[in-house]
Order: structure tokens, then sequence, then C-alpha cells
């Protein structure tokens, strides 16, 4: 009998540990849409990306995939961004089938690698943000008012996933 409410219990936790894997959820964002990362083939295009880019709500663990043939794409710095230039990007792929990471929230830059392509609009600015739930930022010493609304914060910044997960085992070690 004991093997068998064992295994309940090992069961439930993986199902549980699975689920709360699930719920951690990532997007991948196609640049540019169904048109993709190409160059703009009129004036009134030119801003294309910037408009797809805000549009959409980035955030840490996200990436973008760049789908093109023919060009290259390039992670650049706001300087070089606004030069439409860079002679050491921090990023370059030119394989047709770029993904990029977002792995820090704050503005990423991009441009295309061919002559002229970011002078005619094919260059994307990307906001991304902090995750949800950011970690907890350790609390001041200042007063105990602060103190306490620092452990509220961070009270409220555990997930429903969470709870979910330790409300179900501790209800499967119950009846297991």
């Amino acid at each position: 009998m004991a093997s068998f409410s064992s295994s309940k219990l090992l069961f439930s936790v993986l199902f549980l540990s699975a689920f709360m894997f699930l719920s951690i959820s990532c997007t991948q964002f196609e640049v540019g849409g169904e048109n993709g990362w190409k160059s703009p083939k009129s004036k009134s295009d030119q801003d294309e990306f910037n408009q797809w880019a805000s549009k959409n709500r980035f955030i840490v663990g996200d990436s973008l995939h760049f789908k093109y043939a023919k060009d290259s794409v390039l992670e650049v710095t706001e300087e070089e961004y606004g030069k439409c230039h860079s002679s050491h990007p921090d990023f370059f792929s030119n394989n047709g089938n770029t993904v990029f990471n977002l792995n820090r929230s704050g503005l990423f830059y991009f441009v295309s690698g061919i002559s002229g392509h970011c002078e005619r609009g094919q260059k994307l600015v990307v906001k991304v943000l902090e995750p949800a739930n950011p970690p907890e930022q350790p609390p001041s010493q200042n007063s105990t008012t602060e103190k306490s609304q620092a452990i509220a914060i961070g009270t409220f910044a555990i997930s429903s996933p969470t709870i979910v997960f330790f409300l179900l085992s501790f209800i499967g070690v119950l009846f297991a």
C-alpha cells in the first residue's frame, strides 16, 4: 500500500511540475509580421517596422524571428541606428532565418546590413519590459514602514501557478 501512495504522490508532483513549466511562457515574434524583414517598397512604409513593434509588448525572455532572403540583421547601438551604419555590430546574422533572444530589459536597435536598406526604413527599435514578477529588492534599513511595504510587495509577487502547485502538493500528501 505504501508503494501505491508513493507512486501517486510522485505522479502528482511530476504532473504539477510540468504544469508550472508550461505556465511560464515566452513569445517568439515574427518581425514585420507577414511581410518579414525586408526593405520597404515605398516612402510611406519607411516606419513600417517600428509601427509593427509598437503594436506588440516585449518582455525579457521573448525572442524575435527575422525571416529574410539575401539580407542580414544587425543589432547596433542607438548612435549606429541613427546613422544606419555599424562597423562593429553587437550581433550579426545573415542566414535568412535569425532568432534573437531578448535577454534584458531596455531598448534594442536593429538595422539591415545591406547598403541603402536601413536608409529606406529597414530598421527597428524594440522596447523590452521587465517580467511581470521582477526579483524582490532588499528592503532599505531606513524605516519599519518601508520594511513592511517590501514584505507586502514580496507576498504579492508569488505567482498563481506556484500557489496552486504547493496547495495541490499538500492535498496530494494528505490523500496519498
